[in-house]
């Protein structure tokens, strides 16, 4: 059964997430579109709701209307499979309100400041779909002037429309300024309830100072700074600003002095530790801390060129989350900032992804490079996900969840050294393809006997660390985890 539900994460990973699916078309009694995208960002135990009143002989003709490139989605197999799961009785989903900086939102799920907030039209049709909130693509008072090409991705060699990193040199919003300000005035106008956050950028403190009264004044319900572009192409902006502790202080301080809603900044990931910076923006009254904005990095081929000429720019994606998360964990463990409120931002995907955050002390989380991907729609899956998780532990408020993680969580001085988990193979799963034995054998501690007439890995207990190295290379998830047991000497 592992095995097959792991064949079905993948064939589900193989759907190219078509608009007006062609295969849903031909269901008049299913969804079978909306099942895939379900188990694509892990929310396979309830599939089966959007699949379960197809008939076989629909389900084999949305196969035949499948236009993916190489061979159809066994949408047949995946039907099987997680529609096994539809007798179980739906159960009551709580609520995802939550508040951030005094204000109550209707979920912990916002738009981050980014190409996908840009307009008006944009920001209203996710607000329409579900996202509570947004910060606005950041606001500044300079000439932008964008390059072109101007993303790049890293994903696996021949792979194409998924990645797993994205680089990104665009700068700021190169609307005028009055121009933005009246769009978040009409979104905050039109959509009371959701959660409108102006991103501004100064180079001077009159800059601050001026654009964060512009965004009190356009009703809107906080501003963030941004202390942390990676990429601006003039100096005293952006990161610069960010990766020193005084100028985020002094700047901080100034915008608190004149504006009453709330003042978020924006730290950056490239500096060896963050809290300093954020300490400055706590000790001058900041009421959350927005982390991490992209992180700086090289790629290299034809399609991170500009005319011939390559350079530095922000990186963002799944790839980068462990690295978002470990500044998150930096700041909210730092007992200087007690209580600090944040709002997380980092290859977020699913609401699984966003979970880590909010375990982590993040009362919110912002979501962009996975929209630049998969669009705005993924927040059905998140807001269905976490309300099922909340449900099946028995929480009722999102409140609990912020921060639960912490208590985990130890310098490495004080881990256990003392005890050892052992790899399990499980035979009904292995099937001998040997990728443990390489990998014990050449990056490892030797550890995994081969036998090469029944390809049969065996691990040898004399020689094995728990380091746990085979069951991370495992192809199939055939080898688990056994008891914790005392080392012996």
């Amino acid at each position: 059964m592992k095995q097959k539900g792991l064949r079905i994460q993948e064939e589900a990973m193989r759907c190219l997430l078509c608009k007006d699916a062609p295969c849903s078309k031909v269901c008049k009694n299913g969804d079978p579109a909306r099942a895939i995208r379900a188990i694509r960002f892990g929310n396979g135990k309830i599939a089966g709701r959007w699949i379960a009143g197809c008939k076989n002989g629909e389900l084999e003709a949305a196969e035949q209307a499948c236009i993916h490139y190489d061979r159809p989605i066994r949408i047949r197999e995946i039907a099987d499979a997680v529609c096994k799961n539809t007798g179980e009785t739906e159960k009551e989903l709580p609520s995802l309100a939550i508040d951030f900086c005094g204000i109550r939102c209707e979920n912990p799920f916002f738009l981050a400041s980014s190409a996908i907030c840009t307009n008006y039209e944009m920001v209203a049709r996710a607000f329409e779909m579900g996202w509570a909130g947004v910060f606005y693509k950041t606001i500044c008072l300079q000439d932008i002037r964008e390059v072109s090409p101007r993303f790049d991705a890293v994903h696996d060699n021949g792979e194409h429309g998924n990645f797993y990193a994205f680089r990104n040199m665009e700068q700021l919003s190169e609307n005028p300024v009055e121009v933005d300000f009246d769009i978040l005035k009409r979104l905050k106008q039109n959509y009371p309830n959701k959660i409108v956050i102006a991103s501004v950028m100064g180079q001077s403190e009159e800059d601050w100072i001026r654009l964060a009264k512009m965004a009190e004044d356009a009703g809107c319900d906080a501003v963030e700074l941004n202390y942390s572009c990676p990429q601006m192409r003039q100096t005293g902006m952006g990161s610069d600003v960010g990766q020193d502790p005084e100028l985020v202080t002094f700047f901080t301080a100034y915008v608190k002095r004149n504006v009453k809603i709330p003042v978020i900044p924006k730290m950056t990931p490239n500096i060896a530790h963050i809290s300093e910076p954020a300490m400055g923006a706590y000790f001058a009254g900041a009421d959350a801390i927005s982390a991490i904005n992209t992180i700086k990095s090289v790629t290299m081929g034809e399609g991170s060129e500009v005319n011939g000429c390559q350079t530095g720019s922000g990186l963002s994606g799944k790839a980068v989350k462990p690295i978002a998360l470990r500044h998150i964990l930096a700041m909210v463990k730092n007992p200087i900032m007690k209580n600090i409120q944040c709002s997380g931002i980092g290859g977020i995907e699913t609401w699984r992804d966003a979970l880590e955050f909010i375990q982590l002390g993040c009362n919110n989380v912002q979501v962009c490079t996975a929209v630049m991907q998969y669009g705005y729609r993924i927040i059905d899956d998140m807001i269905l996900g976490m309300q099922n998780y909340m449900a099946e532990r028995g929480i009722t408020s999102m409140q609990d969840l912020v921060g639960e993680m912490l208590p985990k969580f130890y310098l490495p001085s004080d881990l256990d050294r003392d005890t050892i988990v052992y790899p399990k193979i499980d035979r009904d799963t292995c099937i001998g393809c040997g990728r443990c034995y390489t990998s014990c054998m050449d990056g490892g501690h030797q550890a995994i006997a081969f036998d090469d007439e029944t390809r049969q890995p065996r691990i040898v207990g004399t020689k094995c660390v728990g380091c746990h190295l085979c069951r991370l290379v495992c192809p199939t998830g055939a080898i688990g985890l056994t008891k914790r047991i005392p080392k012996k000497n």
